[in-house]
C-alpha cells in the first residue's frame, strides 16, 4: 500500500498569531495576489472550513469555492475570513 502524501501547511508550524501575521503578509506582498488567497486558505483549512464559515457567517460552499484557486474573491470575503482568524497585517 502506498503512503499518501498531505498538503504541506506552513501554519502547522507555527506558534505565535504575530508568526501568522507576519507570514501573510510576506505572502500579500508578493507580485502574484493568488499567493496571498492561497495562504489564507490554507490557514482556513487549518481551523476547519465549516467552522470558519460559520463564525463569519459566511456560507460553507462559498469558502471552498474562495479559495479553490479558480475564483477571485470578493474584497468583503476575504476580511470577514481574517477578521474571524484574528488576522491582523500592518502596511508600511
Amino acid at each position: 500500500m502506498a503512503e499518501q502524501l498531505t498538503e504541506f501547511n506552513p501554519f502547522e508550524f507555527m506558534e505565535t498569531q504575530e508568526e501568522i501575521n507576519k507570514f501573510l503578509l510576506e505572502c500579500y506582498q508578493d507580485d502574484d495576489p493568488n499567493t496571498f488567497v492561497t495562504a489564507l486558505g490554507q490557514l482556513v483549512k487549518l481551523h476547519g472550513v465549516s467552522s470558519v464559515a460559520e463564525k463569519s457567517g459566511l456560507n460553507r460552499e462559498s469558502m471552498y469555492k474562495t479559495f479553490n484557486g479558480k475564483t477571485q474573491p470578493k474584497w468583503d470575503t476575504i476580511v470577514r475570513v481574517m477578521k474571524t482568524l484574528h488576522v491582523n497585517m500592518s502596511f508600511a
